[in-house]
Order: C-alpha cells, then sequence, then structure tokens
C-alpha cells in the first residue's frame, strides 16, 4: 500500500545551500568539499554518498517515490533513502541524520550489504550522479513520516515484488537501485 507524504516541520528544514559534500578520488580518498547546491551538474565530481534499505520486522523493505521537486530523477521510486555525508562526519552518524530528516525514523544498527558500490548515472535532463556510495540497511518497527520535500509516496514491499517490479520496468526506478540490486542478487541476498 503507498502511503503519501505530509509536510513534517521537525524534519523538513533542511539547509541545503549550505550542507557540503565531501569529494573523493577513485579510491575514495577525500580530495576536498564542494557545496551540495552547485555539485551536481552535467560534469558531478565524484563525491562520497550512502544509501540505506529500510526492513520492518517482517521482512518488507521501505520503498520510497522521489519528491518531484527533486533536481534529480523526481517522482521515480527508488530505495528507502540515501544522502552525503558531511565533511568529518561518519558514515552511521550521517545516516542517521538523514534517517529522521528525510523520514522521520530512528534507525536500529547499521549492515553494511556493499561497501564498495560506487556508480555514475546520467538523468534525462543531463544532471549527473557520481557517487562512491557504500549501502547498507538498517531495521524500524515503525511507519516512515517523511519529509514532503525528499518523498512523495512511500510503499512496503516483498523484497522479491521489488525484485520482479525492477526486472519488468527498471526504467521507473533510481538507476542506482537498479545496479544495488544486481549487486546484491550476484551476492545471494
Amino acid at each position: 500500500m503507498s502511503q503519501t507524504s505530509e509536510t513534517i516541520p521537525a524534519h523538513s528544514q533542511d539547509p541545503d545551500a549550505a550542507e557540503l559534500v565531501v569529494l573523493v578520488d577513485k579510491a575514495g580518498t577525500p580530495t576536498g568539499t564542494a557545496a551540495k547546491a552547485t555539485v551536481h551538474t552535467a560534469n558531478t565530481p565524484l563525491h562520497l554518498a550512502f544509501s540505506c534499505h529500510v526492513f520492518s520486522a517482517d521482512g518488507r523493505v521501505l520503498l520510497t517515490r522521489r519528491a518531484l521537486g527533486k533536481l534529480t530523477w523526481p517522482g521515480v521510486w527508488t530505495n528507502s533513502f540515501c544522502g552525503h555525508p558531511a565533511p568529518d562526519e561518519t558514515m552511521d552518524a550521517a545516516i542517521h541524520r538523514r534517517a529522521e530528516r528525510e523520514l522521520g525514523l530512528t534507525l536500529g544498527p547499521l549492515e553494511p550489504v556493499l561497501p564498495d558500490f560506487h556508480y555514475r548515472a546520467v538523468d534525462a535532463s543531463g544532471i549527473v550522479e557520481n557517487e562512491v556510495c557504500p549501502v547498507f540497511c538498517a531495521m524500524v518497527s515503525v511507519d516512515p513520516r517523511p519529509a514532503a520535500d525528499e518523498v512523495a509516496e512511500w510503499a512496503w514491499i516483498r523484497p522479491e515484488e521489488l525484485r520482479e517490479a525492477v526486472e519488468a520496468a527498471p526504467f521507473a526506478f533510481s538507476p542506482w537501485l537498479v545496479l544495488q540490486l544486481a549487486e546484491w542478487t550476484e551476492l545471494g541476498a
């Protein structure tokens, strides 16, 4: 069942304009920083990010549909949430911060599932995502309360249903989700 997001003031105010992303080389070593508001262009430099897949106690995964106002891939379905660690912020802290900001969720322990994931993809608008993007899983026991500027809709679905949907219509999903599922499946997950 799909749910539509509503504005939740407690986590809907995010100063993206002041947020910095960590630039990295191909080995993932930090090389500098750039303003998040200006880094995503047709020539996006390689930078550090993360993806997180949130699971319920009964094994369903939280799928989210990106808000229509998003710069890249607006309106497509994707993993639970993504983000960028700030300079000098641990990956765990960044993931917990973004879970609260985007979904109003407090996560359980994080499990790395694709620690070496990286990808480059070009949106229909010409904007490039170019990320070293480790992938994590976490569990929750409540439904999300997403920020409307991040998430248009959300749904809990069985992992096998997600794989079937991505196989049938990959264009309806974010390219990073499609790639993550392929790598994850190769690992036998």
